[in-house]
């Protein structure tokens, strides 16, 4: 496998040449074909989401929000913080044209979060397909059909995630085309363009959700896994980015702290009163924790039990500890296996950093990790993946690469079972307490809000 690795990383053009190359644009009729089996195949697979209803802070962002019912709402969602649950304006804005579009089905919200995340499949097998990514349509189908995306794409509060996620994605393919451009004659309007464009659509990302402010980072990531060193003449066009999702992510962090749904209270108190070696320890764990769940999708819930977090406990270092070694590993062994396994955990890891405890978030009342919280941070994980297995299968007899599709068929079929099944829990909100409780019986907030939906429907035994 790490020869695979090796292999992998070859292919996908690390060297000290421009960062762009040949990126298979001659098969367009094939690649069409295989975009609309990205789509057909999120769309299939999600039906039973389609067919769900609304369930938690659902409530708050569509079905009691009161800013999407008139023109003066929708001033307020752009200009009132603590208007809105979240200052993500974009968002709610989708949620203000919907609610006059089809008012209060819950079908029409659904199919918008579905169809964004095939949007966001196929920018994913565009982004890998112009960097010449091995195993690029194998990349994209797994995020397509990973069953960690459910919660993501399920749940309509969750618009934040897909929406923010194809502002992000096509904010990378403008700019990589502005890079490409870079070495091309007499190409200056049309860069001027590409830049122009990578900027707005990561403002919108970042009005859509703050933690894509990564994307600065993650380009630069890109720029040095694709050429083996960074210049100043990198960084400058960036600047502005890196500005932006400063300001941004501030706006965030303090309606996390202050401005809970304009209540003034949030992410403090004691469940958020960790010392810096404690937040080292969860942001360890849910490193692993999250690695986990893509390796091996089983037992998602809604609500996972929060661990306790202890500094005088020795093995509880060892998360964090083995995540630091990884990374020295890969990267001491990087001249051997090439840059792309440091560059994909580094991302992975880099994307993932908002969530992982070092920043207070609301959600850390209930528990550490949340299955939302690796939409984009699973891509990581996910293209090192693809790019592994299809260098390893190009390197088998002929025999066994002739089983090659069959592999991928059975692989991507049990993907989308998974997520067809994960999809039930969000019919409606008994079953997706029910689901929690299954899964994690001592969650004290499903136990509460499932008697709550019991009292509202008069099933007091």
């Amino acid at each position: 496998m790490l020869e695979s690795l090796r292999e992998a990383s070859a292919v996908n053009g690390e060297s000290h040449i421009p960062l762009i190359g040949d990126h298979q644009s001659s098969d367009r009729g094939g690649a069409g074909v295989l975009i609309g089996v990205i789509i057909a195949a999120v769309v299939v697979a999600y039906i039973p989401a389609l067919l769900g209803g609304f369930v938690w802070d659902d409530n708050a962002y569509v079905t009691e929000n009161r800013t999407l019912e008139s023109l003066s709402g929708l001033w307020r969602i752009w200009f009132e913080f603590g208007a809105t649950p979240q200052y993500y304006p974009l968002v709610h804005t989708t949620f203000w044209i919907e609610r006059h579009l089809w008012g209060l089905h819950p079908f029409g919200y659904h199919t918008v979060n579905v169809l964004l995340h095939a949007f966001n499949a196929v920018l994913v097998f565009a982004v890998l397909r112009r960097l010449n990514v091995r195993g690029a349509w194998v990349a994209a189908m797994i995020f397509a059909l990973h069953p960690v995306h459910v919660e993501s794409v399920a749940w309509i509060t969750e618009r934040k995630n897909v929406l923010s996620g194809a502002f992000y994605l096509s904010a990378m393919l403008a700019y990589l085309r502005y890079v490409e451009l870079d070495h091309a004659a007499g190409e200056a309007s049309r860069r001027r363009r590409c830049y122009v464009a990578a900027l707005v659509l990561f403002v919108c990302a970042l009005l859509s959700k703050t933690v894509t402010a990564s994307l600065p980072a993650a380009i630069l990531l890109i720029l040095w896994w694709k050429r083996g060193r960074l210049r100043g003449r990198d960084l400058q066009p960036l600047i502005p980015m890196f500005i932006a999702g400063a300001i941004l992510g501030l706006v965030t962090v303090w309606m996390e702290l202050y401005n809970l749904r304009g209540t003034g209270r949030g992410a403090q108190g004691p469940e958020w009163d960790l010392s810096w070696v404690e937040r080292c320890l969860v942001a360890g764990r849910a490193f692993w924790f999250y690695v986990g769940k893509l390796v091996w999708p089983t037992g998602l819930t809604f609500v996972y039990p929060r661990w306790p977090i202890d500094a005088g406990v020795w093995w509880q270092y060892l998360y964090p500890l083995a995540a630091v070694v990884v990374v020295g590993l890969l990267w001491s062994r990087r001249g051997r296996i090439g840059r792309a396994p440091v560059a994909a955990t580094l991302f992975f890891a880099g994307t993932l950093t908002p969530a992982l405890g070092f920043f207070n978030v609301y959600p850390f009342r209930y528990s550490f990790v949340a299955d939302h919280f690796l939409y984009l941070g699973s891509l990581g994980l996910i293209v090192l993946f693809a790019a592994a297995v299809t260098a390893l299968v190009e390197r088998m007899t002929e025999h066994l690469r002739s089983a090659r599709h069959g592999l991928a068929a059975a692989l991507f079929t049990i993907l989308a079972v998974m997520v067809w099944n994960e999809s039930h829990k969000y019919e409606d909100l008994e079953a997706l307490w029910l689901d929690t409780l299954a899964k994690n019986p001592e969650c004290w907030m499903a136990h509460n809000n499932l008697g709550n939906v019991y009292a509202r429907e008069g099933r007091l035994e």
